[in-house]
């Protein structure tokens, strides 16, 4: 079967690599790809964001057979629908469906009209209306830009200073944009010893009925060492989660997981695809920091490669409703990813830097903005290579990336040297 998978970065890198594992798959091709993603499928310059442009393409390339949506944006706008519509075969959920992703507003709504555990909240769209109940509030506090803002739209707010100006900037300013239109203001879930509190990404399969957690992993949004700086896409990942037990799973399977699935098919906005968990451990339980509606970067980077059952067995089971019958088995062990960003990152940065790599040892990569220039790789966005590598332990895999990490060089490389130290006492 051929495959055509959107996106162009890691995440797509590691979809597009488990597809090329697949005795099932033939040729992949990748809207919009990168220079990483070149080497395992045909690139396809459309705007993935155009959904007449993207389903012309695909009504005129009869040999593809399935496409696998994976970034938020085109998911948001309905391309599955839009695939659909014309009598293609899609992965990912629906435009209504992705709102648990595209609107926090909703996804809020939705916790606490169905009691699934979450943080206490507000809602504004007027900022007089904000700024007065930010003032009144205590700290820390967390503000939330309503929309997609490429996981950048959430500030952690120490001070009413800083609150305030967080507020200019989402609500004024329009730092994210028309993502910025509604705000979400959020009370800042503490752990156990109320200190800054143990995050886990729960990565699920669901088919709207049947629901399947991946590998649970640890993502480190913040841009500097020891969870410092600007929030970003995402610096780096680990998995396993130390303190992620069968005990705090099962928990998380019955009063978020299922429930969340119940809740959207009782909405009338059935979710088939990749429902991502952002969760932490709190005084009072597991409770829900964020959804997404498809596999989160860089989590998918550690996840993927963990995998031993065929992913498109799983795409297809997963859009014929029968996900059920699927017996889905990971590799012990663990895996780490560090990701090389370019200096500035995420504010303002260069494109277009001459990229060098080494030997990788035992590591593998999976480029995330990249392109090749009259036969040089280069840097092309903001996060630039996901260097990844598996061990029987996450020392030994953190290990074998950083030995990587050092062998890759390009100008401003910026990384965060600290990936997989987080819970993981003596790493």
């Amino acid at each position: 079967m051929n495959v055509l998978v959107i996106g162009n970065g890691g995440r797509e890198h590691a979809i597009v690599a488990a597809l090329a594992k697949s005795p099932k798959v033939g040729k992949i091709y990748c809207m919009k790809g990168n220079a990483g993603i070149a080497e395992l499928a045909e690139c396809v310059d459309v705007d993935y964001m155009d959904n007449a442009a993207v389903c012309d393409w695909v009504d005129a390339h009869k040999d593809v057979e399935y496409t696998v949506v994976a970034p938020d944006d085109p998911l948001a706008a309905g391309l599955v629908d839009a695939l659909e519509a014309r009598g293609h075969r899609a992965f990912g959920p629906s435009k209504a469906a992705a709102q648990i992703e595209a609107s926090k507003s909703f996804a809020k709504g939705l916790m606490k009209k169905y009691g699934i555990p979450t943080a206490a909240y507000e809602v504004f769209t007027d900022y007089d209306k904000a700024l007065a109940y930010v003032r009144g509030g205590k700290f820390p506090v967390v503000l939330k830009a309503d929309g997609l803002a490429l996981g950048k739209g959430v500030l952690i707010c120490e001070t009413l200073a800083e609150a305030e100006a967080g507020l200019k900037q989402i609500m004024l300013d329009k730092a994210f944009g028309t993502a910025g239109n509604t705000l979400v203001v959020e009370e800042f879930l503490t752990g156990k010893e109320f200190t800054p509190g143990e995050e886990v990404s729960v990565l699920c399969f669901t088919d709207g009925k049947t629901i399947v957690p991946m590998l649970p992993s640890c993502d480190h949004k913040r841009a500097q060492d020891g969870d410092k700086g600007l929030n970003t896409g995402g610096m780096g990942t680990f998995t396993p989660c130390p303190f992620y037990t069968k005990e705090i799973a099962d928990e998380v399977r019955e009063k978020i997981l299922l429930p969340t699935v119940a809740a959207m098919n009782a909405e009338g906005r059935p979710f088939k695809g990749v429902l991502y968990c952002g969760l932490m451990r709190t005084p009072e339980g597991m409770k829900v920091v964020e959804y997404n509606a498809r596999f989160g970067d860089p989590e998918t980077q550690v996840v993927l490669p963990m995998l031993k059952t065929d992913l498109l067995t799983i795409f297809e089971a997963i859009t014929d409703g029968r996900l059920a019958d699927i017996d889905i088995e990971w590799e012990s062990g663990a895996c780490v990813c560090v990701v090389l960003a370019s200096g500035g990152y995420p504010q303002h940065y260069e494109k277009g830097k001459a990229i060098t790599v080494g030997d990788l040892g035992d590591a593998f990569l999976y480029h995330a903005g990249t392109k090749r220039e009259n036969g040089v790789l280069k840097t092309n966005d903001g996060r630039v290579l996901n260097v990844c590598a598996k061990g029987k332990t996450v020392a030994e895999a953190r290990k074998k990336a950083y030995a990587a990490a050092a062998n890759i060089d390009f100008e401003g490389k910026q990384f965060r040297s600290d990936i997989g130290i987080k819970y993981n006492s003596g790493v």
